[in-house]
């Protein structure tokens, strides 16, 4: 004799919300940090508004500029926090400053 059991089971249905985060990284010259985060943000505001439109997904975007000499914003730490992970804003002055010694000690290697 066979016995047949039923399951009944929920349906759930769930939200799934994505969230697109443009991240903009650029090095630039120091007089030029707080003009390039702004030519930044209205350069990839269509971007974001296409995206919206497109996909129908929210869309933020996230400028990281920091000036060849270690110069940053003042929106530079609250920008980072929107990015998931550990970031320290030592470590991406750190980088932008050896990278430009690096290139100028090419340059200088290169007329001598």
């Amino acid at each position: 004799m066979y016995t047949c059991l039923l399951a009944k089971y929920e349906t759930k249905t769930f939200l799934i919300i994505i969230i697109i985060k443009l991240i903009v990284v650029a090095i630039t010259a120091d007089r030029n940090v707080v003009q390039n985060e702004a030519e930044k943000n209205l350069k990839y505001k269509s971007l974001c508004i296409e995206i919206q439109r497109m996909w129908k997904l929210k869309c933020t975007i996230i400028p990281a500029i920091i000036g060849a000499t270690g110069i940053v914003t003042r929106s530079l730490r609250k920008n980072l926090e929107a990015v998931p992970g550990n970031h320290s804003i030592d470590s991406l002055q750190k980088t932008a400053l050896l990278g430009t010694s690096h290139i100028i000690r090419k340059v200088l290697q290169c007329e001598a």
